[in-house]
């Protein structure tokens, strides 16, 4: 396991994130464990592995263990010495924008996993798939290579109890990143490789993925039992309709000439 060598500083927004670069060479962006937003570094992971193994455009990411020492030794991170041992760290993608730094009309160079990510934040119910939740590399005029972060708040929230997995919503999700991504998909096809892709995944892997979240991120094993639940329930019943939904008002609509 890799270990922190340097703290950088803190990061903006609300999961708790700091930069810290490790024994590797690389920096990572660690969200930390907190009170109020238990389910932050569950669903970071999930969500990771899932998109991982769909081969989606996300960074590298792995648990970490932070030792208290290190903790100590930063002031930034004073508030993180009774944190639990393991935290998610993702790869610092330099160079990047966000999609509000941008102008709307821009082309995604790597626009063949854009099907997937749409059918991904659906079968995980990511209502947060916002501008500032897209990473974008300069790869020529007016194109850019597209990276995903933050899965903090699949499943609704970032707090979710076992109870709200049984009532997930199933409607279009309102998200002008969503547009942009189905601005870029070139065939309407893409979507049926990736839910078959979805489909297809083995129970055992997807229980395997739910099984290495630590104990200490407090997901009690009714809790992984039900998060297993829900996404074999999800890409069987739901994941069809909301899929047609999507291309019948957002994916077509946005071909009309």
């Amino acid at each position: 396991m890799i270990t922190p060598v340097n703290y950088v500083k803190k990061l903006d927004g609300k999961s708790n994130a700091h930069l810290i670069a490790f024994n590797d060479g690389k920096e990572y962006v660690v969200k930390f464990f907190q009170p109020g937003m238990e389910k932050t570094l569950p669903n970071e992971w999930i969500g990771y592995c899932l998109a991982r193994y769909l081969g989606l455009p996300i960074p590298f990411a792995r648990i970490v263990d932070i030792p208290p020492e290190f903790l100590a030794n930063e002031p930034q991170l004073a508030d993180e010495l009774f944190s639990t041992q393991y935290q998610f760290a993702s790869l610092y993608i330099k160079d990047c924008k966000n999609g509000h730094q941008v102008e709307d009309d821009f082309r995604i160079k790597n626009h063949q996993p854009l099907a997937g990510i749409i059918l991904l934040d659906y079968w995980l119910y990511n209502q947060d798939r916002t501008r500032k939740n897209i990473l974008l590399n300069e790869a020529g005029k007016d194109t850019f290579q597209l990276w995903i972060i933050d899965h903090a708040e699949i499943f609704g929230s970032n707090s979710w109890l076992h109870t709200d997995l049984e009532v997930l919503p199933e409607e279009v999700l309102k998200s002008a990143t969503h547009w942009i991504l189905a601005k870029n998909i070139k065939d309407e096809e893409c979507f049926r490789e990736y839910f078959d892709l979805i489909e297809t995944m083995p129970i055992y892997l997807i229980e395997e993925i739910v099984s290495v979240i630590p104990d200490e991120w407090m997901v009690s094993a009714a809790e992984k039992k039900a998060i297993v639940t829900t996404l074999v329930t999800r890409r069987r019943k739901i994941l069809p309709q909301l899929m047609e939904k999507f291309k019948k008002k957002v994916f077509r609509p946005k071909n009309i000439k």
